[in-house]
């Protein structure tokens, strides 16, 4: 126990360090190839935080552990959100911008939509597979395509900045900028592997199904290079990049990870019944709930990220209820079924219909002459 407890310490400080450089190396490269916070954090940094995710559910499912594949990207997207953005909007409130509001959730949500389709036959087989990786290649050409082409690809200057009497700033060479990208991803990578393993000891020990300890240990250990790398985007100011990581994350677990699994497994990922009448739907709706946030001043508010982290708790609370088949089972999921779930949607509507009164009342903006 005592080792079980180092390795999940060490695997913490790995996480933060890697977090820390991962942040700092993918913020340099995609100013030097002239790309937004946000498409780094959709991209390069979303790329790099799914690795964990990767790796554990194609060494599941070859060593015959399905539910525990599945469960870690269900869990995953479920946990991005609810708790990585919870934590983030904590520290600072986390910006959405137009295009994250008009393209990139619409597109998380349609591929969680997707991949609860493709589920209802009772697996992800390899045709599904191909479907899910085409559409992720067709929404990553497209990103960077339009990031390359509009005025957002050119960070706008510091405050102060552009005066003919102050030196330019210290440009830090992209391949240094490679080499912290890939620092970064081992540090998490590495990090997530500690934290899991220990993690997953100690849930087995207790009794946990497969699909329960996919759901959450393991969910929570691959998702927490993307805790680290959005809080601490956040707190350096990469707003942008902080969201960004967590939905471009979402879309590399559905796209990339499900399907490269589902791909290489011999005979396709089989899905427990229990994800598809309850997990599966749970990360659709919590995708979805998503969009009136962001949509609302663009902003997540602090108050946001903390209703995001209650309704974690009561997730996690639920499924462990569940799993020891908990006398208080049938009353905790009315409480959220008739009480909480629909005081939030009643909240997130009024809030909705206000931020778009208020749109249709403003003036329009002047359009700009340069393009």
């Amino acid at each position: 126990m005592i080792l079980t407890i180092a390795l999940l310490v060490l695997g913490l400080a790995l996480l933060v360090a890697g977090g820390e450089v991962l942040v700092r190396g993918a913020s340099g490269l995609g100013r030097a190839l002239g790309l937004s916070p946000l498409i780094i954090g959709l991209t390069v940094v979303a790329f790099a935080t799914s690795a964990p995710e990767l790796a554990v559910s194609i060494d599941a499912t070859t060593s015959g552990a399905a539910g525990l594949a599945v469960g870690n990207v269900v869990g995953s997207n479920i946990t991005n959100i609810l708790l990585v953005l919870g934590l983030a909007a904590l520290v600072t409130p986390v910006v959405a911008g137009s295009q994250l509001v008009r393209i990139d959730v619409p597109v998380m949500i349609g591929l969680a939509a997707l991949l609860l389709a493709l589920t209802l036959d009772g697996s992800v087989s390899r045709v599904d597979a191909v479907l899910l990786l085409a559409v992720l290649v067709v929404y990553l050409g497209w990103s960077i395509r339009a990031a390359r082409q509009n005025g957002s690809r050119s960070p706008d200057p510091e405050p102060g900045a552009g005066s003919s009497s102050d030196p330019p700033p210290a440009r830090r060479r992209p391949l240094l900028d490679v080499v912290l990208v890939i620092a970064g991803v081992a540090l998490l990578v590495a990090g997530a592997r500690f934290l899991v393993d220990a993690a997953t000891e100690i849930a087995e020990a207790a009794g946990l199904s497969d699909l329960v300890i996919g759901l959450t240990v393991v969910a929570i250990g691959t998702s927490l290079p993307e805790v680290a790398t959005s809080i601490i985007a956040a707190a350096r100011g990469e707003r942008e990049m902080a969201i960004g990581n967590v939905v471009g994350s979402n879309i590399f677990n559905v796209g990339a990870v499900m399907g490269i699994t589902a791909l290489v497994a011999p005979d396709g990922v089989p899905v427990d019944a229990a994800a598809i009448r309850f997990d599966l739907p749970v990360m659709v709706v919590v995708a979805v709930a998503l969009l009136p946030v962001v949509f609302t001043g663009a902003v997540i508010a602090r108050w946001e990220g903390a209703l995001f982290l209650a309704y974690y708790s009561a997730y996690v609370a639920y499924l462990l209820l569940a799993a020891a088949d908990h006398d208080a089972l049938p009353t905790y999921s009315a409480t959220l079924l008739w009480f909480a779930i629909p005081l939030t949607v009643t909240t997130l509507v009024v809030l909705s219909g206000r931020e778009i009164r208020a749109r249709r009342a403003s003036p329009p903006r002047p359009t700009s002459s340069a393009h």
